[in-house]
């Protein structure tokens, strides 16, 4: 599996900033961000408002936790080309 880190874009508590995470990261946020109705800038927000230290960290450990909860399937997370809804790579 590729471990391309791409650099994005997102709003978080009204405030733009850019987040680094590998392809993989980026597809399963997305993912969840679906299963829950939320955006990706919604559930970023969720995930910086209850985290300590590095966002990027936090934001893979979020998704590895989820993932151990049974809410991420391997087929879910597919390379996609495009970056998910509402995102801008830089």
């Amino acid at each position: 599996m590729p471990t391309t880190v791409k650099k994005r874009s997102v709003v978080v508590g009204g405030h733009r900033t850019s987040i680094s995470l590998e392809q993989a990261f980026w597809e399963a946020l997305q993912t969840l961000a679906v299963q829950d109705s939320k955006t990706i800038n919604q559930m970023v927000s969720d995930i910086d408002a209850a985290r300590m230290g590095n966002l990027s960290s936090a934001i893979r450990v979020w998704i590895l936790e989820q993932a151990r909860r049974g809410r991420l399937q391997p087929e879910e997370t597919a390379t996609r080309a495009a970056p998910p809804a509402g995102m801008q790579d830089e």
